[in-house]
């Protein structure tokens, strides 16, 4: 495993549509373990493969309930609203207020290429439609009502 180079808005790979994934080779293995360990190593719950410069239709998220790899993600439902801050690793120290689903039902494909569906509330739908986005060239910012603000997360040190 290893720390890949997060990508900052800006960068033109974070405004491009990925590319579907057909097969999991070891590289691609590979990618996967070295989304988590960049996503724990900045504080993350969520990264899309442009992030790291790779144009593949892959999310990794933790929202503390367990690692999710979704491969080829689509969200099939939603339901409700629910609006609060957000933040993403692409663009660090800043966070906005965005409305999102409260409920989201995705099907993905998990690192056997094997179909599967998830649904998920709250954080956990909120980081799923985020992750997605990034995966059509999309990021939170777009959503944003109002102003970016800065923040300073607990564990950060001056």
């Amino acid at each position: 495993m290893a720390l890949r180079q997060i990508r900052y808005v800006g960068d033109a790979v974070l405004t491009k549509v990925c590319r579907e994934v057909t097969e999991v080779t070891p590289k691609i293995r590979d990618l996967i373990d070295d989304m988590f360990e960049t996503m724990y190593e900045a504080n993350g719950v969520g990264l899309a493969a442009p992030q790291v410069g790779i144009l593949k239709r892959i999310v990794t998220i933790d929202v503390g309930e367990g690692q999710l790899v979704m491969i080829n993600p689509r969200i099939i439902e939603t339901a409700g609203s629910q609006t609060g801050e957000e933040g993403c690793l692409s663009l660090p120290g800043k966070a906005g207020i965005v409305t999102r689903p409260n409920y989201v039902k995705a099907r993905a494909f998990d690192e056997e290429m094997q179909e599967f569906e998830i649904e998920g509330t709250e954080l956990l739908a909120r980081a799923i439609c985020h992750e997605v986005d990034h995966l059509d060239g999309h990021v939170y910012t777009e959503k944003v009502e109002g102003e970016l603000h800065d923040v300073v997360y607990e564990d950060q040190e001056d």
